[in-house]
């Protein structure tokens, strides 16, 4: 499992595409950051905002779309390469080859939140935004780290998507489905049934009381645990070509 893991990210040292996911998770600290500085009505904004907004974003926007196309790179690469049949034959058990993929997802999407909540601090620092203290700091760093494990458990579908059509291209749509629907149910009293918008509001603290919240885990644990199984079962049944 260590070797394959190790394998995976020493591809990612030949690809432009982690390069191109690190400026895809700055895009909301530099969108929030700097809309707040230059805002010139009402009063201004303080760190607290800054990390909220900021992550809010991440998480229901940017996120979903960013990660899901991150997930359709790592599952789809070696159909691209031609070399999963390869892969598999040296002998790699199925299983393991996915988890490993999932294990990478997890670490690449670990640095991107990491990225997005360090340059937020650093632009808040640079335009002399107030309220920043040692307890926002470790509060805010939770959030964020929240907010992207959420969006690492949720990933499954936009995975299966990815192995079952083998392109690009349906996952990302469904990732910006998904993306679409969070935004419309942004104001909705009911968004805490929708996994996607549950965890945002989960990782935020803004969980409506609307429902108890074990629906909102509930819907979450469920995409996430049928989107894994379908994932594993399809993979381990599927002839490679």
């Amino acid at each position: 499992m260590g070797d394959l893991v190790y394998t995976e990210l020493l591809k990612l040292k030949r690809s432009s595409m982690f390069l191109i996911s690190v400026l895809g998770a700055m895009v909301a600290p530099f969108m929030i950051v700097v809309a707040a500085h230059v805002q010139t009505s009402g009063p201004r904004a303080d760190f607290r905002e800054l990390f909220y907004q900021t992550n809010l974003y991440t998480v229901l926007v940017l996120g979903v779309a960013l990660y899901g196309v991150v997930a359709a790179y790592l599952f789809h690469r070696e159909y691209v390469e031609d070399t999963l049949k390869h892969i598999l034959t040296i002998p790699v058990s199925r299983g393991n080859f996915i988890i490993s993929k999932f294990a990478v997802l997890l670490l690449w999407i670990i640095v991107l939140t990491g990225i997005a909540w360090l340059l937020t601090l650093l632009l808040g620092l640079l335009f002399r935004f107030d309220g920043l203290s040692w307890n926002l700091l470790v509060f805010s760093f939770k959030q964020f780290y929240v907010g992207g494990l959420f969006l690492f458990i949720l990933s499954p579908p936009v995975v299966f998507v990815t192995l079952v059509m083998k392109n690009y291209v349906p996952p990302i749509i469904l990732a910006i489905v998904i993306t679409m629907m969070n935004v419309m149910a942004g104001n909705s009293e009911h968004r805490g049934l929708f996994p996607w918008s549950a965890a945002g509001d989960i990782a935020n603290h803004t969980l409506l009381d609307t429902y108890p919240a074990v629906y909102s885990y509930s819907a979450i644990a469920a995409v996430a645990i049928l989107g894994f199984g379908a994932v594993m079962l399809y993979f381990q049944k599927t002839d490679i070509q």
